[in-house]
């Protein structure tokens, strides 16, 4: 099943955690951990005011390598579960590399190829969302 299919088959029910903000332990973390391993241009859409959301946050960013898509995927994974003490509900792309989305349910992280990035324009198709640069 491809990765967008996934998030248009969850529905909101099964979000269990209270909905967070870009304060959150999580989303700090999250952030942190792409930082440290160097991802670019990271952003954050604040989708909790759009209904037919899957998440409250998207969290992007991009890398120039396979390799380094997946080191910022599994850090993230690793500080998520070292700080937060939360693993994820899911990931996906992990084999490829070009695009590796880390589920967290109220939080999914999109972990681009900058190529890959251009093509799918997240940003764009959620245009109705707050963004935030976090550079």
């Amino acid at each position: 099943m491809s990765t967008l299919s996934l998030l248009a088959a969850r529905s909101k029910e099964t979000k269990a955690s209270p909905r967070i903000n870009r304060n959150s332990k999580l989303f700090k973390t999250i952030l942190k951990a792409i930082q440290e391993k160097k991802g670019e241009h990271i952003v954050s859409l604040d989708l909790r005011k759009i209904p037919e959301a899957v998440a409250d946050f998207f969290i992007i960013c991009e890398a120039s390598s396979t390799t380094q898509v997946k080191a910022i995927a599994d850090h993230i994974e690793h500080l998520v579960k070292e700080n937060c003490e939360e693993v994820p509900y899911r990931h996906e792309g992990m084999t490829a590399a070009h695009w590796v989305l880390v589920d967290y349910v109220n939080v999914v992280v999109h972990v681009f190829q900058t190529e890959t990035r251009k093509f799918y324009r997240l940003e764009e198709m959620w245009s109705d969302a707050n963004s935030a640069d976090h550079e």
